[in-house]
């Protein structure tokens, strides 16, 4: 973008969303341009003005495709009554699950590791920012707890362990690119909906209660699913810093679930008991994208394709 040419006003108000009736939602000129907006939350991009991130007329843009990407989330995604139950869910898992990282585990090469690596950074390479957000939003056992995560997350005061740079880390043994957003054009728009619903949440008061749910999804899920990854990378020949990442994330992650259960998703309801739907509602979209994207990848992988728009 250029400062002297003006977005439009986003003042037409989305068409609802029903369930089947349709993919824009979730299509790449929606998500690619909500992540564009976004982003100038985080570190901006090169050329571009810092004031475009709060030009009020790119708000009403972005807020017109938040209204679309909502509205298809609340009518698509099924969510459970029970919190508790959500959350009790989320540490099952069956013993015939064949998602992303069961196959990258027993038989994935280094090559799906490294497009698996494109993908996800364009969240690690910002790992926690997104979460952030809701630290002054909350209170009490809640913000504490949050704050004790997010303390963790950003190496506990040692920039060398700062998780971000673990991945970056990570990205470099396995000779990737890491400079931050290198690999959007080749990136999906299912992964694209996975990090601007971090942010989506993030950056509204009113989805404090989403943004917790989806924290403690990710939280939650996290100990095993990195524990298949290291596996994964170790078998496929990657180097030290790669496997380190996950194996950070299988120990820390493993202390942190029980912060964001007992501390940060309990501490929010006693305080504020009427958000229980919007965590329930923060755990199934956070699920529910997540699927979709390993769909995708798999999709891809089975049928000896890359899941790029670009091979690497």
């Amino acid at each position: 973008m250029s400062r002297g040419t003006r977005p439009g006003t986003g003042s037409a108000q989305p068409a609802r969303h029903t369930p089947g009736g349709g993919d824009r939602p979730y299509d790449d000129d929606l998500q690619l341009a909500l992540y564009l907006c976004y982003e100038l939350h985080y570190r901006g991009f090169d050329g571009v003005d810092g004031a475009w991130e709060w030009d009020p007329e790119l708000l009403m843009v972005r807020a017109a495709l938040e209204r679309e990407f909502m509205a298809a989330l609340r009518a698509d995604v099924p969510v459970a009554e029970d919190v508790g139950l959500a959350l009790d869910e989320l540490v099952l898992e069956p013993s015939d699950s064949d998602g992303v990282s069961y196959f990258l585990r027993d038989e994935g090469e280094l090559w799906h590791l490294r497009e698996y690596a494109a993908h996800r950074s364009l969240y690690h390479l910002k790992e926690a920012d997104p979460h952030v957000w809701v630290i002054p939003r909350l209170t009490g056992r809640a913000k504490a707890g949050m704050a004790a995560v997010e303390y963790d997350e950003f190496g506990a005061g040692r920039a060398e362990q700062v998780h971000s740079k673990l991945f970056a880390d990570l990205m470099a043994d396995l000779n990737l690119d890491t400079s931050h957003g290198r690999y959007l054009d080749a990136d999906s728009r299912q992964i694209l909906a996975t990090v601007n619903l971090m942010s989506l949440f993030g950056l509204h008061r009113s989805h404090r209660g989403a943004l917790v749910g989806h924290f403690a999804s990710v939280e939650t899920t996290s100990p095993p699913g990195s524990r298949r990854l290291a596996q994964a990378l170790k078998r496929a020949g990657a180097g030290p810093a790669a496997i380190h990442f996950y194996a950070e994330h299988v120990e820390a992650d493993a202390v942190h679930e029980q912060l964001v259960r007992h501390e940060v998703v309990a501490g929010l309801l006693q305080e504020e008991p009427g958000l229980a739907p919007d965590v329930a509602f923060g755990i199934g979209a956070t699920g529910w994208l997540e699927d979709r994207f390993g769909e995708q990848l798999l999709g891809a992988w089975r049928g000896a394709e890359s899941s790029l728009r670009v091979p690497l």
